[in-house]
């Protein structure tokens, strides 16, 4: 909330490198509707994957983990309550139940019942009594440190009525800065993510909450890139710089002295190189039209496929085809040496070298 008190002057004299990263993101805004008429079966494609790199990820962030033949198969045949074996399959299945809901509801103003529900789906299969409600007792962000002890970072806002106040007070502000239109909704929404985490309203589950409020704002005013490329894949590969930011602006959070730009100008670089590989995905997709079945594959295995992968994450990111088809590809490509292959029923398929460096960088 401390950023909204005077929004205008907290992005008042934004960073010259961070108006070139705002022009970036605002043009991958406008290329995205070409793309939506030039490409749309490419865009499917890429929804599939993204879909499952955002919920593992994110995920993934706060150490919770499941194995990636699970995890496949909690995304496509959800269990019933009770059936996840342990509560790191419960909180990846709420991951997945909130992210699907986001990405389909129609966009709406932020409200705190919106916030509230959406940390209650995250928590939903895990029993919490706390699900969808406000935090009961103090929490601190900080390092665990190899004997167990834990080196306080920052102290949020302490449990009881003040949270409710504030956590009101930072929703209102944002959307009343957005409705009065004099800064760009981006920057805005930098700033809402970086008081929503500075409060931590609930005793667990804050971080991935506000990655999903991320990704369903970014919907919500235009910048659609969240569909087809994973920003929270991004954040999993950059976690360090991610932490270090946000530790720099919230540094005297309390006492409204904090600096912004740390944390906005993290997000900005994240959106560009997600447009910018937005734009290199879609054009090796494009160039496939007319191509094979086959060919389509093999094109998806070198230069959209994370480098190590299982075969049923290939089915799964192309369900138009067969899995006899993508078979012959994969078994073609290793005969060329450009696929290796461990052992067993799981076993994972890994690029070789040469040809990992025709696709992007490993995920």
């Amino acid at each position: 909330m401390r950023s909204f008190l005077d929004i205008d002057e907290a992005l008042a004299g934004i960073p010259a490198e961070l108006v070139t990263l705002l022009a970036s993101v605002e043009y991958g805004r406008g290329r995205e509707a070409l793309f939506r008429v030039q490409a749309p079966h490419v865009l499917e494609r890429l929804a599939a994957r993204t879909r499952f790199d955002s919920i593992t990820a994110s995920s993934a962030i706060e150490n919770v983990v499941v194995d990636d033949d699970r995890a496949l198969k909690l995304l496509r045949e959800p269990a019933a309550d009770g059936a996840y074996r342990d509560r790191s399959e419960a909180e990846f299945a709420g991951y997945r139940d909130a992210t699907d809901e986001l990405l389909r509801k129609r966009p709406e103003p932020l409200t705190v019942p919106l916030v509230l529900h959406v940390h209650r789906l995250l928590m939903r299969h895990t029993g919490d009594p706390l699900a969808g409600k406000l935090k009961t007792s103090d929490n601190v962000i900080g390092d665990l440190n190899p004997d167990g002890q834990v080196t306080v970072v920052f102290e949020p806002v302490a449990a009881g009525p003040e949270i409710e106040r504030q956590l009101v007070e930072l929703v209102e502000r944002y959307e009343q800065a957005l409705s009065d239109a004099r800064l760009p909704p981006v920057l805005l929404l930098g700033a809402f993510v970086l008081d929503f985490l500075a409060i931590h309203p609930f005793q667990d589950g804050n971080g991935r909450v506000a990655r999903l409020l991320t990704a369903s704002e970014l919907l919500r005013h235009g910048f659609g890139v969240t569909r087809y490329v994973s920003i929270e894949q991004r954040i999993f590969e950059t976690k360090y710089s991610y932490y270090a930011a946000l530790r720099a602006s919230q540094a005297d959070w309390h006492d409204s002295g904090h600096d912004v730009w740390p944390w906005i100008g993290y997000l900005l670089r994240v959106l560009s190189d997600a447009y910018g590989d937005f734009e290199a995905r879609v054009a090796a997709g494009t160039a496939l039209v007319g191509a094979t079945k086959e060919e389509q594959a093999r094109n998806y295995i070198l230069t959209q496929a994370p480098r190590s992968f299982r075969i049923s994450q290939i089915v799964d990111a192309l369900p138009d085809i067969s899995q006899a088809t993508i078979r012959n590809a994969l078994d073609r490509l290793k005969l060329e040496g450009r696929l290796a292959v461990g052992r067993g029923r799981s076993a994972r398929w890994t690029r070789t070298d040469e040809a990992a460096r025709e696709g992007p960088r490993s995920e």
